[in-house]
Parts: C-alpha cells; sequence; structure tokens
C-alpha cells in the first residue's frame, strides 16, 4: 500500500487545515481504528511517521498530513481484503 505524495502535496496545498485539525483528523481515525479495526490497531507503534527530512528532527504539518493518509490507506485495504 503505497502513499500518493502527490495527493497528499495537493491536499495541503489546497487546504485550509492548521496543523491542529489534521492531529484532530488522526485522533478521530485512530480511535476509528480502535474500535473498528482492532487487528490493525495493534500495529499502530509500527506505523512510521515521516519525517520531512533526516536531518529535522521536528514533525510538522506535511509529516502529520502523510500520517493521516497513511492511516486511510491501511483502513482502505483492510476492508478491500475483507470484501473478497
Amino acid at each position: 500500500m503505497g502513499i500518493n505524495f502527490l495527493k497528499v502535496k495537493s491536499f495541503i496545498m489546497n487546504s485550509l487545515l492548521s496543523t491542529s485539525k489534521i492531529i484532530q483528523k488522526t485522533i478521530e481515525l485512530t480511535s476509528k481504528i480502535e474500535s473498528r479495526y482492532p487487528e490493525l490497531y495493534k500495529f499502530l507503534d509500527e506505523t512510521p511517521s515521516l519525517v520531512s527530512s533526516i536531518n529535522n528532527t521536528q514533525i510538522d504539518r506535511v509529516d502529520f498530513a502523510k500520517y493521516l493518509e497513511t492511516l486511510k490507506a491501511q483502513i482502505k485495504c483492510q476492508d478491500e481484503m475483507h470484501l473478497k
């Protein structure tokens, strides 16, 4: 399951979502995963949070948006597996 980084960049550039709103959406999605996808929830610690630069130790808005898209992709993949 790959992340479409152009989609993420477009999402950030075309969106007025602040970092706090992205974090809020991530928290909501994580709660959804906990309640509806317990098989995924146990692996959240293993889901990489993407840092913009190796030299940059701070996580920024783009990193949070990429992480949110990763979570969405994991749910989509899980749903597709259960439909087969």
